[in-house]
């Protein structure tokens, strides 16, 4: 009898790991049941969408706002308009916002790295609001940047009435603009360093530390989550922008609208956990790997190798037929008649279903010196008379 109990309990216990297992992993979307009132799964190096439920709805975004002050603060960073390490001094209105805070005072000066880390890991809405003003001189003139961007972005969903997200009227944007600007995030990978970071703490130039802990409890307990920013409001309610890596693929998942954060958090892991499901990388193209021959002019037979300088990979769709396709651009300076074996000469491009996925740099397999105009002459004349015999 106890033996039965015992093997019933294992047939109940299989049965109900595999509706789980399959409830997570369904083809097209049958078997994916969102919670969330809006969502969206990205494969973000394609920008491919793999799963959708009311992307282009509007609803208040929350401090999800907060992705496009990070994204215009890290390519103010990149561009060298301004540094990491600049000081920031926190003004009255940054000090006075409400809601989450990195607990700053007036007058206080911090990093623009710290202000990012306070942005990112514990949803600082002082620290939002001290960057703005430090790259826009006020929150109304960075805000009008934030729009700037969204629009040349094509995020046609957006309008952005604030740096930090808190409830105001007309603050709109949907998961598919979200997903756009969160794209265009990654392409500053710096940033996942903060947004990856769980607890940070902040002490120098203060008697009380600053202690931040991540309002994205996925970068703890989800499997290769590294960002990026989660939101709440009464008018909102639990909204994040997920995304995680593993074995090379990276997946970008949004979830607006959603009841509760346990809601939130299952329904982001539940559809990046998919995503991986379904998408396998590749490698493209190997270091050192003959890439393309180079003729070195039209009258001789003279010719180098172009190598790949380093690995490239593409994500695909698992038994896809996706198309990978290279194109080489050979890019010998012109004031230079002398190339060395490993000078760097042009790039290969990756083209995955005629988008480019990735840039490979390729270099001269051997040493060799551009022929001058008077030996292209001469060799053109003998190799005419040649011709003529």
């Amino acid at each position: 009898m106890k033996k039965m109990k015992y093997t019933i309990c294992l047939i109940l216990s299989f049965i109900f790991i595999s509706s789980i297992y399959n409830f997570n992993v369904n083809a097209e979307g049958n078997g994916i049941n969102v919670d969330a009132k809006s969502a969206l799964l990205m494969e973000p190096l394609t920008g491919k969408v793999i799963f959708e439920k009311n992307s282009h709805e509007k609803f208040a975004p929350a401090s999800v706002t907060k992705i496009m002050t990070m994204l215009l603060t890290m390519e103010a960073v990149d561009s060298g308009k301004i540094k990491l390490s600049d000081k920031v001094t926190v003004s009255e209105n940054a000090k006075k916002m409400g809601g989450s805070s990195m607990i700053l005072d007036t007058g206080e000066v911090r990093t623009v790295e710290e202000l990012l880390k306070g942005i990112a890991i514990a949803s600082g809405n002082d620290a939002a609001v001290a960057m703005a003003e430090y790259l826009g001189g006020t929150e109304e003139s960075f805000v009008n940047l934030m729009n700037q961007k969204a629009q040349s972005l094509g995020m046609k969903d957006t309008s952005f009435k604030n740096c930090t997200g808190l409830s105001a009227p007309g603050h709109l944007s949907s998961a598919y603009d979200i997903s756009i600007m969160s794209r265009e995030l990654l392409k500053h990978p710096i940033i996942l360093k903060y947004s990856g970071t769980y607890m940070e703490t902040i002490s120098e130039g203060r008697k009380t530390p600053i202690e931040l802990v991540n309002h994205n409890k996925l970068v703890r307990f989800f499997k290769g989550c590294d960002g990026l920013k989660t939101g709440f409001t009464d008018e909102a309610k639990y909204c994040i922008s997920a995304t995680a890596t593993r074995d090379g693929i990276r997946m970008l998942a949004i979830i607006m609208g959603a009841p509760s954060y346990k809601v939130r958090n299952s329904d982001a892991s539940m559809l990046m956990n998919y995503g991986f499901s379904k998408y396998e990388t590749k490698k493209v193209i190997e270091k050192g790997t003959e890439v393309e021959k180079i003729n070195l002019d039209k009258y001789t037979e003279k010719f180098i190798i172009a190598k790949a300088a380093e690995d490239i990979s593409a994500t695909i769709e698992k038994g896809s037929n996706n198309k990978i396709i290279k194109k080489c651009v050979i890019n010998l300076d012109k004031n230079k008649k002398e190339f060395n074996k490993g000078d760097i000469i042009g790039y290969c491009e990756i083209y995955l279903d005629k988008e480019v996925i990735g840039k490979v740099p390729l270099y001269s397999d051997r040493d060799f010196k551009k022929a001058g105009m008077l030996n292209n002459f001469k060799i053109y004349i003998k190799k005419m008379f040649d011709n003529s015999i």
